[in-house]
C-alpha cells in the first residue's frame, strides 16, 4: 500500500482519536491527535502534486493550532494571526487558479460578516474587539473566495467561516453546544479537508502536475 493512500486513513483516524477524546474530555489524547491532523494532510496534498500556497496555508493552520492548545490570550492572539497567514495564502491561491463564481453570493457573505461582528462585539474582551473584527473580514473573504475553485472548496471555505464563528461565540460568552470544541473541529478538520480537495481538483494541481508557486 503507498503512502498516497496510506494518508487520508491515518488523517481520519487521527480525527477520531481528537473527537473522541473531546466528547471523552481526554485532554492529551486531543493534543496528540490535533498536532498530527494538519501534517498528514499536508503531506497528502503535497504527494499530490499540490501548489506551494496550499502546503503553507496548511502549514499555518497546523502552528494554529497548536497555538490555540492553550487558553492564554498572547496564544490566541498568535493562533489567530497564524490562521490569518493562511487564509492570505488560501486567497492567493484562489485568485491565481480560480475563476470568478457565485458572484451572487457575495452580498450573503458581507451579511453575514456585519451581522456576526456587531452581534459579537459587545461579547467580546475590549481587546480582541478589533482583532476578531479584522480576522473575520479576512476569513469571509476567504471563504467567498473558495468558490472560485468550484462547490467543494466553496463548502469548505463555509465550514471555516462557520468553525471559526463557533470559536468566537465562546470568547464572547454565548451559550454553547454540548461539547463545544468537539463541534469546532469536526467543521475546521472538514473545511480543511474540502480546501485540500478543491484545490488538488484545479488544472494545476493533481497527481504529477506540480505547480511552484
Amino acid at each position: 500500500m503507498t503512502l498516497p493512500r496510506v494518508l487520508p486513513g491515518a488523517f481520519c483516524l487521527a480525527l477520531a482519536v481528537d473527537l473522541a477524546s473531546l466528547a471523552a474530555g481526554f485532554d492529551a489524547g486531543h493534543t496528540v491527535a490535533k498536532a498530527l491532523l494538519m501534517p498528514l494532510l499536508a503531506a497528502y496534498a503535497h504527494l499530490n502534486g499540490a501548489p506551494r500556497l496550499l502546503l503553507v496555508a496548511l502549514l499555518f493552520g497546523w502552528g494554529g493550532d497548536l497555538l490555540l492548545l492553550s487558553d492564554a490570550e498572547p496564544a490566541f492572539l498568535a493562533g489567530m494571526a497564524s490562521f490569518a497567514v493562511g487564509h492570505v495564502c488560501y486567497l492567493v491561491l484562489f485568485l491565481r487558479y480560480g475563476v470568478a463564481r457565485a458572484r451572487g453570493a457575495l452580498p450573503g457573505y458581507v451579511t453575514a460578516l456585519v451581522v456576526t461582528v456587531a452581534l459579537l462585539w459587545p461579547g467580546l474582551p475590549a481587546d480582541l474587539r478589533v482583532p476578531v473584527a479584522g480576522y473575520s473580514l479576512l476569513l469571509t473573504a476567504m471563504a467567498y473566495g473558495a468558490t472560485r475553485l468550484g462547490p467543494v472548496a466553496a463548502t469548505g471555505g463555509a465550514l471555516f467561516l462557520l468553525s471559526d464563528t463557533l470559536i468566537a461565540t465562546g470568547v464572547a460568552d454565548w451559550p454553547q453546544l454540548p461539547a463545544p470544541d468537539l463541534w469546532v473541529m469536526l467543521t475546521y478538520a472538514a473545511a480543511q479537508c474540502l480546501l485540500t480537495r478543491g484545490a488538488l481538483a484545479v488544472p494545476t494541481a493533481g497527481p504529477g502536475r506540480a505547480v511552484t508557486a
